[in-house]
Protein backbone atom coordinates (compact mmCIF):
# COMPACT_ATOMS: atom_id res chain seq x y z
CA UNK A 1 0.00 0.00 0.00
CA UNK A 2 1.05 3.71 -0.69
CA UNK A 3 -0.14 6.80 1.28
CA UNK A 4 0.22 10.22 -0.28
CA UNK A 5 -0.44 13.38 1.57
CA UNK A 6 -0.39 16.69 0.27
CA UNK A 7 0.42 19.73 1.87
CA UNK A 8 0.99 23.68 0.94
CA UNK A 9 -2.28 24.99 -0.63
CA UNK A 10 -3.73 28.20 0.00
CA UNK A 11 -4.79 31.17 -1.15
CA UNK A 12 -2.76 33.37 -2.87
CA UNK A 13 -2.85 36.33 -5.37
CA UNK A 14 -2.08 36.58 -9.06
CA UNK A 15 1.50 36.62 -9.60
CA UNK A 16 2.22 35.11 -6.12
CA UNK A 17 3.99 31.73 -5.75
CA UNK A 18 3.34 28.41 -4.30
CA UNK A 19 5.03 25.30 -3.43
CA UNK A 20 2.98 21.75 -2.66
CA UNK A 21 4.34 19.05 -1.06
CA UNK A 22 3.45 15.56 -1.42
CA UNK A 23 5.01 12.86 1.44
CA UNK A 24 5.01 9.61 0.62
CA UNK A 25 5.06 6.23 2.48
CA UNK A 26 4.45 2.85 2.44
CA UNK A 27 6.47 1.74 -1.00
CA UNK A 28 10.28 2.32 -2.02
CA UNK A 29 9.63 5.94 -2.98
CA UNK A 30 12.51 6.17 -5.49
CA UNK A 31 11.06 3.22 -7.74
CA UNK A 32 7.90 4.93 -8.97
CA UNK A 33 7.25 7.54 -11.03
CA UNK A 34 4.77 10.45 -10.02
CA UNK A 35 2.79 13.10 -11.26
CA UNK A 36 0.93 16.04 -9.80
CA UNK A 37 -3.09 16.65 -11.63
CA UNK A 38 -5.61 19.19 -10.45
CA UNK A 39 -9.14 19.61 -10.72
CA UNK A 40 -11.12 23.48 -10.84
CA UNK A 41 -14.45 23.33 -9.96
CA UNK A 42 -17.13 22.01 -12.65
CA UNK A 43 -13.79 20.96 -14.83
CA UNK A 44 -12.57 17.60 -15.08
CA UNK A 45 -9.66 16.65 -13.65
CA UNK A 46 -6.47 17.39 -15.55
CA UNK A 47 -2.58 16.88 -16.14
CA UNK A 48 -0.23 19.30 -14.82
CA UNK A 49 3.34 17.70 -14.48
CA UNK A 50 4.97 14.37 -13.62
CA UNK A 51 8.54 12.83 -12.93
CA UNK A 52 10.91 9.80 -13.52
CA UNK A 53 11.31 7.37 -10.51
CA UNK A 54 14.86 9.22 -10.56
CA UNK A 55 14.21 12.97 -11.44
CA UNK A 56 15.54 13.33 -14.52
CA UNK A 57 12.07 13.51 -16.93
CA UNK A 58 9.69 15.26 -16.29
CA UNK A 59 6.50 16.77 -18.55
CA UNK A 60 4.47 19.52 -18.19
CA UNK A 61 0.98 20.44 -19.17
CA UNK A 62 1.32 23.85 -21.49
CA UNK A 63 -0.59 25.98 -19.38
CA UNK A 64 2.29 25.66 -16.71
CA UNK A 65 5.26 25.05 -18.67
CA UNK A 66 7.70 27.87 -17.99
CA UNK A 67 5.95 28.55 -13.97
CA UNK A 68 5.73 25.55 -12.35
CA UNK A 69 8.37 23.36 -11.77
CA UNK A 70 8.31 19.45 -10.18
CA UNK A 71 10.50 17.99 -7.99
CA UNK A 72 11.43 14.90 -5.54
CA UNK A 73 13.85 14.29 -3.09
CA UNK A 74 14.56 10.75 -2.37
CA UNK A 75 16.21 10.94 0.75
CA UNK A 76 12.57 12.48 2.40
CA UNK A 77 10.51 10.71 0.60
CA UNK A 78 8.91 13.65 -1.05
CA UNK A 79 7.63 15.18 -4.23
CA UNK A 80 7.41 18.92 -4.81
CA UNK A 81 5.34 21.37 -7.08
CA UNK A 82 6.73 24.77 -7.25
CA UNK A 83 3.89 27.47 -8.74
CA UNK A 84 5.17 30.14 -9.72
CA UNK A 85 3.82 33.87 -11.50
CA UNK A 86 0.26 32.17 -10.93
CA UNK A 87 -2.49 32.68 -12.65
CA UNK A 88 -6.85 33.03 -11.27
CA UNK A 89 -7.15 30.15 -14.03
CA UNK A 90 -4.44 28.24 -11.77
CA UNK A 91 -7.34 27.65 -8.69
CA UNK A 92 -7.73 23.92 -8.38
CA UNK A 93 -7.60 21.32 -5.85
CA UNK A 94 -4.34 19.85 -6.31
CA UNK A 95 -3.46 16.14 -6.33
CA UNK A 96 -0.41 14.00 -5.77
CA UNK A 97 0.02 10.51 -7.67
CA UNK A 98 2.06 7.48 -8.06
CA UNK A 99 2.09 4.60 -10.50
CA UNK A 100 4.20 1.91 -10.23
CA UNK A 101 7.15 1.91 -12.33
CA UNK A 102 9.52 4.23 -13.35
CA UNK A 103 7.84 6.04 -16.47
CA UNK A 104 6.09 9.36 -16.15
CA UNK A 105 2.85 9.54 -18.04
CA UNK A 106 0.52 12.44 -18.60
CA UNK A 107 -2.57 9.94 -18.31
CA UNK A 108 -4.73 9.79 -15.32
CA UNK A 109 -5.58 6.08 -16.10
CA UNK A 110 -1.75 5.29 -15.64
CA UNK A 111 -1.67 6.57 -12.04
CA UNK A 112 -2.02 3.87 -9.10
CA UNK A 113 -2.17 5.64 -5.95
CA UNK A 114 -3.80 9.20 -5.28
CA UNK A 115 -3.92 11.88 -2.39
CA UNK A 116 -6.83 13.45 -0.60
CA UNK A 117 -6.12 16.81 -2.76
CA UNK A 118 -4.91 20.19 -1.22
CA UNK A 119 -6.68 23.18 -2.48
CA UNK A 120 -5.06 26.04 -4.47
CA UNK A 121 -6.73 29.71 -4.61
CA UNK A 122 -5.18 32.11 -6.84
CA UNK A 123 -7.14 35.61 -6.25
CA UNK A 124 -7.46 38.10 -9.20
Amino acid sequence: QVQLLESGGGLVQAGDSLRLSCAASGRTFNTHAMGWFRQAPGKEREFVAAISRNGDTTYYAESVKGRFTISRVSAKNTMYLQMNSMKPEDTAVYYCTLKLGGVPSKEQRSYDYWGQGTQVTVSS
